[in-house]
């Protein structure tokens, strides 16, 4: 059980090696297919303002090769650091459309999406702050988000899945099957507040468990009660228990153009320290 292809979305950002080399170690572990998507910003509308030289009688051709050539260098330390760190099935695409939609339409074509937090150092950058939630909203394959800060130089050991016993937490259980298969711990983590009645007879967690144990994971379960935010306390949780990945639904709805996404969902994006593999 493996993804047979995963995406990685490359960018300027200091972040990008950081997420192109997780993507790598993920591709080899799954023996994957690994595409570098490179969108070169052109319909994005982003251009550095000292980017382009004052005086320049064709702004939109001197523009257009600007991006064009920096999309070309992310392209090239792709590949040397895939030179580097020995041989693997990957390709590269450099793509002059909007950014989430070219994300979106290679993702379609992917088992796995990978993309990088939003960054304190990219609020200018909307197409950047936008695109996790975005992309999470319209590309129908599994997340792989990659934090802002710290390095994850190894494939997951404990894994926590958060569950709720709903349709986005079941697919993401079901599109995290291949890195849960390959973890040494899984903790399946239910939350509810002192108020709310105990619910794990509506939440299944035992038949989730034993659904885990016949694709070959043992998941321990537990149910965590807490007077403060899910968000807060799953974050807090995965702490307390060293995990190093969390897998999660991601809610939300689409209202004619805009995504909205829920506030735990919203929250763990904004907060993670962790890589989080959601589904919508």
């Amino acid at each position: 059980m493996n993804f047979k292809t995963i995406l990685v979305h490359l960018d300027h950002s200091d972040r990008s090696p950081v997420r192109a080399a997780m993507a790598a170690r993920w591709s080899r572990a799954h023996e994957s297919h690994l595409v570098g998507l490179v969108p070169t910003g052109l319909y994005d509308g982003v251009i550095p303002a000292d980017a382009i030289a004052t005086g320049m009688t064709d702004y939109i051709a001197e523009s257009a090769d600007y991006l064009r050539r920096r999309a070309e260098c992310i392209s090239r330390e792709f590949r040397e650091d895939i030179a580097a760190s020995g041989p693997m099935s990957y390709e590269m695409r450099l793509v002059d459309g909007a950014t989430v939609d070219a994300v979106v339409r290679y993702g379609h074509a992917s088992d796995l999406v990978v993309l990088g937090q939003d960054d304190d150092a990219n609020k200018r950058d909307t197409i950047v702050r936008a695109l996790a939630e975005r992309v999470l909203m319209e590309v129908g394959r599994p997340v792989l988000v990659v934090p802002s800060a710290g390095t994850f130089d190894k494939m997951p050991k404990h894994i926590v899945v958060a569950w709720d016993g709903s349709r986005e937490a079941a697919m993401a259980m079901q599109a995290a099957l291949p890195a849960l298969h390959r973890s040494g711990h899984v903790t399946l983590v239910s939350m509810r507040h002192p108020r709310d009645e105990d619910n794990a007879q509506q939440f299944l967690v035992p038949d989730m468990c034993q659904y885990l144990l016949r694709h070959g994971v043992q998941a321990r379960a537990e149910t965590q009660v807490t007077e403060i935010g899910f968000a807060d306390a799953l974050l807090s949780r995965i702490s307390d228990l060293g995990a190093d990945l969390l897998v999660m639904g991601a809610y939300g709805h689409s209202r004619l153009r805009e995504r909205v996404l829920g506030g735990v969902t919203r929250q763990v994006l904004a907060q993670m320290t962790v890589p989080v593999l959601m589904a919508h």
